[in-house]
């Protein structure tokens, strides 16, 4: 049986303001945590871009378990239950404060990391977060219970603009300003006042009174063929987005940050499709889709260096955009009456979610590429087609209309599956898990092939497959660059201890002699047996070698003192160092684990980052000499242009011959501040154009 809920109350502009501030400030705190506590578990698991869609997927299924507790109050709860209910869960929800992320289920370096994402993402913010979720379609269903003629779903908009405003501000404004204890104290303030806010609500609302809808659209039963358009048309943009995010960064440029703008164009098409129905046109829209579809699907068929960087994002981000709103704005057509609003708001949170278990979870352990950024593409012309034909197109052109969308979405099919297949041609090996897709490839023939590690479109190291050049480093990692300059120079004194963060081909262990010892630190169990498997620099290195698995910064700080004569930090995501290897808690490890004369080398390579004052300022704080070392790179021998920071903890070291000429100071920064596990900001470091 339906029923719509009414409670006598004084219909006054302080009360619509009262939930406006309440729904505005969940939304606010929603996708404020988010960053927040990615932050500060993103260095337990590498820095890597999967451990941000690790908790996309958990806050899309904890957001699915908050409008599913909304629902079944309002479908089958007195208000007075729902009161007192929801007061008992805000007041747990402050006990689980101060914000931090539980450091006793850091990760040790076995065990899966989706799975720990997860456990440790719900015993740290499970509980507030999931009390936030509940609030979108709970708070407008009370605001229907008091004013039974309005229309709520403009609170949707409101919602998703306070999330809007919290996920710019971020990186923007709080990262930038607040270190990270004093970021949690804020918010667990800010939370407070929620709490308190929705409290009131929820008191206010403890009398209602029940009775049956008289709205003739209130009693119509809902048919499972809606309930499964709602769930589609929210599945295809959260696909698309997770997917296309891990395309950008991988594929085209992995820019720090780059993550927030498919998730802010995600909700300002929410914004502008529920806020208002004229910003939605089909006749606009809809051509601009079939558009932008063909543009997402041919992109990936081209190389990274086919279209300027600025332009091919900007291709990608707009298609992106539209079908966001073509599908935000099919979901806003089909707006229920507001008796079922949390039936219709729990239908989106589902689709939302199985977007995010698709490609959080079978994704990475299922497929070999980004197959899923692919699957988004072919389903979402699917599921508009149907939905638009079926429900708009007049009876006189449906079959011209079915006939056309058949061709459209064979042809995306036919553009994605070639490109697949040559990726698969191509590749001698292509793999892929929680920390990305990695490929092999073999090119060019005779004294001249060469064995192609990639990451994305980021090359992570090269062999020649001929015997008599097989040990010659390339890349990054040349006679002439500055971690090849530091090892060479380090070689003369006799044997050395060596250690590597960051496996890659394993290029460097090409350096390694007899007598010498290599220790290598890995995060990525994949990476090491392709480096064994597809490369033969580690086979084919006389020293001593030893692997640990797990993140090198967290397996340092276990460890005694190494007295290692060269560290070397290589550890790379994407195209960017994880922040958490350039902390001043980090360098201490690092100091810890060298002899009184050792070197520390760093490559700080990077189109984006201006990474080494960032060094400096660590370096300077406590004492330490110096330098950079770029190398131009030849590329006809297949060497490349390199930035290492070298340390030196023997300030005579850089007047060795090896260093003469190439050993240069690093321009002072005065705006840079010292960066520390409290403090970061990469929005700092952004190089104003892409080198």
């Amino acid at each position: 049986m339906l029923y719509c809920f009414s409670m006598p109350t004084h219909h006054n502009k302080f009360l619509s303001v009262h939930y406006g501030l309440t729904i505005f400030l969940s939304a606010f705190l929603l996708f404020q945590v988010q960053p927040m506590i990615g932050k500060m578990i993103l260095p337990w698991f590498g820095g890597s871009a999967s451990v941000w869609t690790t908790c996309m997927l958990f806050f899309q299924v904890l957001l699915l378990l908050g409008y599913a507790y909304s629902h079944f109050l309002m479908e089958y709860r007195s208000p007075r239950f729902q009161s007192y209910l929801h007061i008992g869960l805000l007041i747990l929800s402050l006990a689980c404060l101060p914000l931090a992320a539980n450091a006793n289920l850091r990760p040790t370096g076995g065990e899966n990391p989706t799975l720990r994402i997860l456990l440790l993402l719900t015993a740290s913010i499970g509980l507030p977060y999931f009390v936030l979720s509940t609030t979108g379609p709970l708070i407008q269903a009370w605001f229907v219970r008091e004013k039974s003629n309005a229309v709520p779903y403009r609170l949707f908009a409101l919602s998703n603009f306070g999330s809007l405003l919290a996920l710019l501000a971020y990186p923007l404004v709080v990262e930038p300003r607040l270190p990270t204890e004093w970021q949690s104290i804020s918010w667990s303030l800010l939370f407070a006042c929620f709490a308190i806010s929705c409290g009131s609500l929820a008191w206010r609302g403890r009398a209602g009174t029940v009775r049956r809808a008289a709205h003739p659209e209130a009693s119509a039963p809902v048919s499972y063929s809606t309930y499964l358009i709602w769930i589609a048309l929210a599945a295809c943009p959260s696909v698309v987005m997770i997917a296309d995010t891990s395309f950008l960064t991988e594929n085209v440029a992995p820019i720090p940050l780059l993550w927030v703008i498919p998730l802010a164009l995600y909700l300002l098409s929410f914004i502008l499709c529920f806020e208002r129905k004229g910003w939605y046109q089909r006749r606009l829209f809809l051509p601009l889709l079939v558009a932008g579809i063909a543009s997402m699907a041919y992109l990936p068929t081209l190389g990274m260096n086919a279209l300027p960087l600025l332009t091919a994002i900007a291709i990608n981000l707009l298609s992106f955009f539209v079908v966001c709103m073509v599908c935000h704005g099919e979901l806003a057509a089909l707006q229920p009456h507001p008796s079922r609003l949390t039936s219709y708001y729990l239908m989106l949170a589902v689709g939302g979610a199985c977007g995010g278990l698709f490609v959080g979870l079978v994704a990475p352990y299922c497929f070999k590429s980004n197959y899923d950024y692919s699957v988004g593409l072919i389903l979402t012309t699917i599921v508009v087609s149907l939905v638009v034909i079926q429900l708009h197109s007049g009876q006189r052109y449906r079959k011209a209309a079915w006939a056309l969308a058949a061709l459209f979405t064979l042809g995306v099919t036919y553009i994605r599956v070639a490109d697949h297949m040559d990726e698969l041609s191509d590749a001698k090996l292509l793999v892929r898990d929680f920390y990305g897709s990695q490929g092999v490839y073999d090119v060019d023939t005779g004294t001249d092939a060469r064995r192609v590690l990639m990451h994305g479109q980021i090359i992570h190291g090269k062999q020649y497959t001929s015997p008599e050049r097989s040990r010659l480093p390339l890349t990054y990692y040349s006679y002439g660059s500055g971690v090849g300059r530091a090892l060479l120079a380090k070689a003369k004194e006799g044997p050395l201890r060596v250690g590597l963060v960051g496996l890659g081909a394993g290029t460097l262990a090409s350096y390694g002699r007899a007598g010498d010892t290599y220790r290598i630190y890995e995060i990525d169990p994949m990476v090491l047996q392709i480096a064994r498997t597809q490369f033969t620099f580690l086979g084919s290195n006389p020293a001593q070698s030893d692997v640990f698995l797990g993140d090198a910064r967290l397996t340092l700080e276990n460890q005694t003192s190494q007295q290692f004569d060269v560290l070397v930090i290589d550890a790379f995501s994407g195209d960017s160092v994880p922040v958490h290897l350039l902390t001043k808690e980090a360098f201490a490890t690092y100091f810890r684990h060298l002899k009184p004369d050792g070197i520390l080398a760093m490559h700080v390579t990077n189109r984006f980052l201006d990474l080494p004052p960032v060094v400096k300022a660590e370096a300077e704080s406590v004492g330490k000499t110096i330098k950079i070392v770029t190398n131009e790179g030849d590329r006809s021998q297949e060497i490349y242009h390199a930035s290492w920071v070298l340390i030196a903890l023997d300030p005579q070291f850089f007047k060795r011959d090896e260093f003469r000429g190439v050993a240069e100071d690093i321009p002072a920064r005065p705006d840079i501040r010292l960066w520390t596990d409290d403090y970061s900001s990469v929005f700092s470091v952004l190089k104003k154009e892409p080198a």
